[in-house]
């Protein structure tokens, strides 16, 4: 049985960067429905407590898939702005899924 591939990542944004965060994001959510047939889920959510709190889950047909994913073109291009909009590391935990 092939496991699907998960990870739920907490941003937490500073405020003078969220629309470019935003539109960074956006751009990312595009290229890898595009791109990436074997990504099944990828979200972008704002909390509705703090405008600045983003959840970002995202789910892999499997490893290979995410594999491929961490190291698309346009991941390495834009991760590097989208983690410079924080104002603290983001967390993240990882996850397989079963049938």
């Amino acid at each position: 049985m092939t496991l699907a591939r998960s990870f739920m990542a907490r941003l937490l944004v500073k405020p003078e960067r969220r629309e470019a965060f935003i539109a960074l994001q956006t751009e990312l959510k595009g290229l890898v429905f595009q791109h990436e047939p074997d990504a099944l889920v990828y979200e972008l959510f704002q909390a509705d407590e703090d405008a600045n709190l983003f959840h970002c889950i995202a789910t892999f047909r499997d490893q290979a898939a995410f594999d491929h994913h961490m190291h698309i073109d346009f991941h390495d291009r834009l991760v590097p702005p989208i983690l410079d909009c924080l104002a603290q590391d983001m967390q993240v935990s990882y996850h397989s899924s079963h049938g």
